[in-house]
């Protein structure tokens, strides 16, 4: 495996291929000229490609050894299923709404081993469940808090994208479900919310976002489990009120004399005000909580990450976490450390022995470091 193609240059893309790019032939495509065009400056083979367009995706990756993918969410299952058409292996981290699983058959009548929202969340505390359970007899709770913020909380919003803005606001308005006493629930994204303190940072705000994803259909034995994602306290309110009102809706309005989407609307005033700019300072906090059993004795564990922007590469820390799981997961495939054929989630990747350990270990070498609780 020496051949990469990288499918998006945004932050976390970029951030990608430079720490691949010393190891392996990168090359990136994207649509974005200026995208491009920093990869280009930083010494890394870029290509102009709309990767919204699947024939566009088969042949950027038509020499790749293997593909990975960094396209916002609602790009990602086809351009996954273009990429798996094409005959390629594949690492993303796209987050997309679609059932992984519904690419599983394609992937493994290609013999291809296919990697799934390989970032920091989903991702990390997928691995971190996964290897557990490969120790442990018995798992009874899980529980994951995530947020990535600006260091500098600016009026109204206190908040900074670190990836696709589109993708936050998808965050909010898909419906959320965790698992409590061995029943899958469904809740409106934004709800039960409850205030955290974390040593460092102060009080954050949590709730409910659709973070468990795979690991519902993983684990169906685990009789309790929960994402949630972290804010700066208010956040939450706002974003009701914009998603109550309709801000957040696809479909066509009436305005005037002609039509408007709600959405379409709501992104372009917000974005801009959402946007991180060159020098923004982030912070990744990230809080990884599993109980059980081994031995007949109870077993409690704990992971705790605060990760901040980095001014010597000037990486925000959106990127560096969710990036470098993502690189580390290319780093282990062309390892050999993992070869399961069909779709992965992250959590069958940490069930094989090792793998999250090995990991753990490449995020920590890049100052991304898990500290237990």
């Amino acid at each position: 495996m020496t051949h990469l193609v990288i499918l998006g240059a945004g932050r976390v893309g970029g951030a990608m291929a430079r720490d691949l790019a010393p190891d392996f032939d990168v090359t990136v495509a994207d649509r974005s000229e200026p995208a491009l065009a920093r990869m280009r400056e930083a010494g890394i083979a870029a290509r102009a490609a709309n990767l919204a367009d699947p024939a566009q995706v088969k042949t950027a990756v038509a020499e790749a050894d293997l593909a990975v993918g960094a396209v916002p969410g609602f790009m990602g299952f086809a351009t996954a299923k273009a990429i798996l058409e094409a005959g390629k292996p594949l690492v993303d981290i796209s987050f997309f709404d679609e059932d992984c699983f519904e690419l599983d058959a394609l992937a493994k009548a290609k013999n291809l081993t296919a990697i799934v929202d390989c970032g920091v969340a989903p991702g990390c505390g997928n691995l971190i469940l996964g290897d557990l359970s490969r120790q442990w007899d018995r798992i009874d709770a899980f529980e994951c808090l995530v947020g990535g913020l600006p260091v500098v909380r600016t009026w109204p919003y206190e908040y900074k994208a670190g990836f696709s803005p589109i993708d936050v606001i998808e965050e909010y308005t898909r419906p959320a479900r965790y698992v409590k006493g061995g029943r899958t629930v469904t809740m409106p994204a934004l709800s039960e919310p409850e205030l955290i303190d974390f040593g460092g940072l102060g009080t954050l705000e949590s709730f409910n976002t659709d973070g468990l994803r795979s690991l519902i259909r993983s684990f169906p034995e685990i009789p309790d489990m929960k994402e949630k994602t972290l804010r700066y306290p208010g956040h939450i309110e706002k974003m009701r009120i914009l998603r109550e009102t309709g801000f957040f809706r696809k479909s066509p309005i009436p305005v005037g004399d002609g039509q408007v989407v709600p959405l379409d609307l709501a992104t372009a005033l917000l974005f801009p005000l959402w946007q991180m700019e060159e020098g923004d300072e982030d912070f990744t906090v990230m809080r990884v909580a599993v109980e059980g059993e081994k031995g007949g004795q109870r077993m409690r564990r704990e992971l705790n990450l605060l990760d901040r922007y980095d001014p010597a590469t000037r990486t925000t820390s959106m990127a560096r976490t969710t990036g470098y799981t993502c690189t580390a997961a290319v780093r282990l495939l062309a390892a050999g450390g993992y070869a399961r054929k069909g779709i992965s989630p992250p959590e069958r990747v940490g069930q094989e022995p090792g793998a999250w350990d090995f990991i753990r270990e490449e995020l920590a070498k890049r100052g991304v470091v898990f500290r237990e609780g």
